[in-house]
């Protein structure tokens, strides 16, 4: 027996008087624990493998930052949150009068269905209604370029309500507005002189808009003086109808696969959207 493990042997019994046999299984464990601590000790190698990098500081670091990382790695919903208010301070859209959550809204829509391919025209066009129709409520955004194109009046449905649109149908021959997401189609000639077809995206709340003959046209009542005359716009049979003289400006920026957006702070349509909840 070496010297050393005699003076430690010594000590053990100076402090903790114990009998021969008591030390006797003391010196074995104390193999048994050598051992085991090696084994232990091989874990974190056997582990790393062939990683040169393994079990230096720097690997481990590298591990933290990773977890870190993931375990604070946004969600697809607060990315499109934090863009869309990062867009809507950018472009003053408070002090424009937009209303924050139609615009949270419609660029979640808009996102969405830009990432599906379905946007071919990255304009994209917010009616908000939870404004009177007195008021510029006509938002159009030109989102590559990152501006915004018009703000003007847009008319609502006759049987929608008088000064602030309330209701809302999807019924044919209702003469209300339909909320909700609409893709722009082509323009043409027609009863109302230059008009644009509109495609309801959202069944059971606007899907039925071509059938409806929905489409966004120019009109004499949707002008600031009917609006002052009356204290209320005139009113649609549930098209988006604007301002005649800026009729062909909008569609032409507007046309051919863009985003159209009518907006409500109405709980029933934020659970029934089929966009907003996909």
């Amino acid at each position: 027996m070496s010297l050393v493990k005699k003076k430690f042997l010594l000590f053990l019994k100076i402090q903790h008087p114990l009998n021969p046999l008591t030390m006797k299984l003391f010196r074995t464990n104390l193999l048994y624990i050598a051992i085991t601590a090696f084994i232990i000790l091989q874990i974190p190698i056997a582990i790393a493998g062939n990683n040169p990098g393994a079990g230096t500081l720097d690997s481990y670091l590298e591990a933290q930052a990773h977890n870190e990382a993931v375990a604070v790695a946004p969600s697809l919903d607060e990315v499109i949150a934090e863009k869309a208010d990062s867009i809507y301070d950018t472009l003053h859209l408070l002090e424009a009068g937009l209303h924050e959550e139609a615009f949270e809204m419609a660029y979640e829509g808009y996102y969405k269905l830009l990432e599906k391919g379905m946007i071919k025209n990255e304009v994209l066009t917010i009616a908000d209604f939870s404004k009177p129709s007195s008021d510029d409520r006509l938002y159009v955004i030109d989102m590559e370029e990152g501006k915004i194109l018009f703000q003007t009046l847009v008319a609502h449905g006759r049987n929608s309500g008088l000064i602030y649109a309330n209701q809302f149908s999807n019924k044919p021959e209702s003469n209300k507005s339909s909320l909700g997401f609409y893709l722009t189609l082509q323009p043409y000639y027609g009863e109302k002189g230059y008009a644009m077809r509109l495609q309801g995206l959202e069944k059971g709340i606007n899907d039925k808009a071509f059938q409806r003959a929905i489409v966004m046209h120019g009109s004499d009542y949707v002008n600031k003086q009917f609006a002052a005359n009356n204290g209320h716009l005139g009113r649609s049979l549930g098209c988006p109808a604007v301002p005649a003289k800026l009729t062909k400006d909008i569609i032409n920026s507007t046309k051919d696969g863009s985003l159209l957006f009518i907006y409500h702070p109405t709980a029933d349509y934020k659970t029934k959207s089929t966009i907003l909840n996909s």
